[in-house]
């Protein structure tokens, strides 16, 4: 058609506003309306296609399952700011300080704990980079390695459950998030695995650049640490594992499992006497924040995707898609740039309203299973965060280091852990069992 150009128009536009830093709802929204009134110009749009929009905000305000979105942002934020991610992250060096590499071991366990409570990359990084660059610092860690293990373990968010990235990616891709909660089980783990191991072999080949903790800090008597590790490790980690016990047995949705989660992370702060009105109002102030956030870019893409759809850009991308020589595989290929290529400018909320809904349906018209999909993309869009020059994980570790640490350190750091994440993705695209084992468990 004479006028296809328009869609591909639309979707430059709003990576244009997006990249100069214009508010992501309304760079949405009003290029939603701009190229409604240029269609409309052209006899290529008509105006009754917005008939449809208010039943679609209803239709988002009275998702269930977007829900899940506050409850564990709640979650995350409770951990983070009454300290008990900070003491968890003590303890856990105490207990791993007489290894080398113990404390980096820490920030991998820690950081996917955070990192999936929450799923906000920049605030598992910033929370990880003010917390545990310092400590690593001040007992000798080289700082390529502090630097990579704090960005790599804060991009985890992206595929290890229970994540917001992938409620709103079982949300967009029409798929029940539990199932997309089991599935990126075992590659996340996979991922963290990864690090970690990465971590104790750089360790062992070069002791100086991961040093185990001074005697007189990990040694503080067995029955101390003994109660520090009841006391301050046990609960979050089985509070997370309630989480995800739950959901995996059925017991409860993802939101319900939310809701004891961000209930269990105020009994967590009463009981380390750290509930207190200043904190209870920062959490709030943070959930608050974020979930309008996503609100609004989600009222914000509807309106885009409304029109988008009007002027044929969604049949265009589709025949585009579908006739690319090779089939799934060719579709995969391009699909995974595109989504990779836009980590580098615009964050996971923005992907997931406005490109996911236009690839989605070519997938499922392939036969492409969309758990599957569906981590892939997370982990795709992982790696993406993490890859110099633009990765958004390095920019925001840059804002709170240190000024002896470089932003050549930073990215040279990430680079290790970007290999690793590569390999996992592959072994993911090549093994689709890693995904679909545990769902098949629960259904059988």
């Amino acid at each position: 058609m004479i006028y296809d150009w328009l869609g591909i128009a639309m979707f430059i536009g709003a990576l244009i506003l997006l990249s100069c830093g214009y508010p992501v709802a309304f760079s949405l929204g009003g290029v939603a309306i701009l190229f409604a009134l240029i269609g409309t110009a052209l006899g290529q749009f008509s105006f009754s296609f917005f008939n449809a929009m208010p039943s679609r905000i209803f239709g988002i305000m009275s998702n269930y399952t977007l829900l899940a979105i506050p409850y564990f942002i709640f979650l995350g934020s409770m951990l983070e700011k009454t300290g008990i991610a900070e003491k968890l992250l003590e303890t856990m060096g105490i207990l791993f300080g007489r290894l080398r590499g113990g404390l980096a071991l820490a920030v991998v366990i820690v950081g996917a704990l955070l990192a999936a409570s929450t799923g906000v990359v920049a605030a598992t990084v910033v929370a990880m980079g003010l917390i545990s660059l310092p400590i690593m610092l001040r007992y000798g860690y080289n700082k390529q390695l502090a630097t990579g293990v704090i960005v790599a373990s804060g991009t985890l968010g992206q595929i290890i459950p229970p994540s917001v990235v992938l409620v709103v990616l079982g949300d967009q891709l029409g798929i029940p998030v539990g199932d997309l909660f089991i599935g990126s089980l075992i590659p996340g783990l996979l991922m963290a695995v990864a690090f970690a191991v990465h971590v104790l072999i750089v360790a062992w080949l070069k002791p100086d650049a991961a040093p185990a903790l001074p005697r007189e800090v990990r040694e503080i008597g067995g029955k101390a640490l003994l109660i520090r590790v009841f006391q301050v490790m046990l609960p979050p980690l089985l509070l997370i594992l309630v989480v995800l016990g739950s959901i995996f047995f059925g017991i409860a949705t993802p939101t319900e499992a939310g809701a004891v989660g961000s209930l269990g992370a105020i009994i967590l702060a009463a009981f380390n006497r750290q509930l207190n009105w200043s904190a209870l109002k920062d959490v709030c102030d943070a959930t608050m924040r974020i979930t309008t956030m996503v609100m609004f870019i989600l009222l914000g893409s509807t309106a885009f995707s409304l029109v988008f759809r009007g002027i044929g850009g969604d049949r265009f991308v589709e025949d585009l898609m579908l006739d690319l020589p090779g089939g799934t595989i060719s579709f995969l290929l391009v699909n995974m740039l595109v989504i990779f290529f836009l980590g580098f400018f615009i964050d996971f909320f923005e992907i997931a309203f406005i490109v996911i809904p236009i690839f989605a349906p070519i997938a499922q018209q392939l036969g492409i299973d969309l758990v599957w999909y569906g981590v892939i993309i997370g982990a795709n869009l992982q790696t993406s965060f993490l890859t110099p020059p633009f990765g958004f994980a390095l920019f925001y570790l840059r804002g709170v280091a240190p000024p002896e640490v470089s932003t050549e350190d930073i990215y040279r750091g990430a680079i290790p852990f970007i290999l690793l994440q590569l390999l996992i993705l592959i072994l993911i695209i090549a093994f689709p069992q890693l995904v679909s084992f545990l769902p098949s468990l629960t259904t059988s």
